[in-house]
């Protein structure tokens, strides 16, 4: 077998904003690979077809969804009762679920920073805190992290976004050396722009990122991150050439950074 194939139906993969672009990806390489497949995303019509398209593409497999708002206070805990309940043994958990926020912190509702920070670092540590502790008991899993190229970019719009996903970062790498020597492995994936709706790009620009290197598409970052994760790498950039682009990220300051606030401050929302 290839490096993460497993018998098909063996073993089960919960996937958070799963039902379209990058968590859709995981999810249909996943089941390729012979996980049955748990899906969770917060609307329920849209996860449903993608749950369908899922299952049908991967026969060998079952496939179950379940909409749920993960940004919600208590999500982790109902989540894993759940799965606890219809007795889903979760052998690699990947928290996709995330929102992008490009707007001064001044001017953030502040429903959309509990939101945030909730989502993407109250909700993923303890589903990793949750699911690690099974997956220990059983002998093991993997665990995947989204965070964002953007934590080398604490620049004006972005200071919720990206400090969210540096949290994320940190705690991936320290947690997966707190349980890597108990069977469990923890990546975090820092890729940089994606090809999905989102930023809001219009699938025009969405294409044109593509056609230029700017952009990767779903299938191309789901499956670089997949293969790090099942590698057991505590931290990764999709795609190389990505990584070449982090010290100049960080020297962006003084007139620059003043030239890129002013020019940026059109796209905030």
């Amino acid at each position: 077998m290839k490096r993460g194939e497993v018998i098909a139906g063996s073993k089960s993969a919960l996937v958070t904003g799963a039902s379209k672009g990058i968590g859709r990806e995981f999810a249909l390489q996943l089941a390729r690979k012979g996980y049955n497949i748990l899906m969770i995303a917060s609307g329920e019509e849209e996860l449903k077809q993608t749950a369908q398209e899922v299952a049908t593409t991967n026969p060998d497999v079952w496939v179950r969804y379940l909409a749920k708002d993960m940004a919600l206070p208590n999500a982790a805990e109902e989540l894993f009762a759940w799965t606890e309940s219809e007795g889903i043994k979760v052998d690699v958990l990947i928290n996709n679920a995330g929102i992008f926020s490009f707007c001064d912190i001044l001017s953030t509702p502040l429903e959309r920073i509990e939101r945030i920070i909730h989502l993407h670092d109250i909700t993923a540590t303890i589903m990793c805190r949750l699911y690690a502790a099974d997956m220990i008991s059983r002998g093991g899993g993997r665990i995947l992290n989204m965070s964002s190229f953007s934590i080398w970019m604490p620049y004006p719009g972005l200071s919720l976004y990206s400090a969210s996903k540096a949290y994320l970062k940190s705690f991936s790498v320290a947690f997966s050396k707190e349980v890597r020597d108990k069977g469990v492995t923890v990546t975090a994936i820092c890729p940089a722009g994606i090809a999905t709706d989102l930023y809001g790009l219009s699938p025009k620009l969405q294409r044109f990122g593509v056609r230029t290197g700017i952009l990767m598409t779903p299938r191309s970052c789901a499956r670089r991150s997949l293969n790090g994760m099942f590698r057991g790498v505590r931290c990764k950039v999709p795609d190389w050439w990505f990584r070449l682009f982090i010290p100049l990220c960080q020297l962006v300051r003084g007139p620059l950074m003043r030239w890129l606030r002013d020019y940026t401050m059109q796209f905030q929302k």
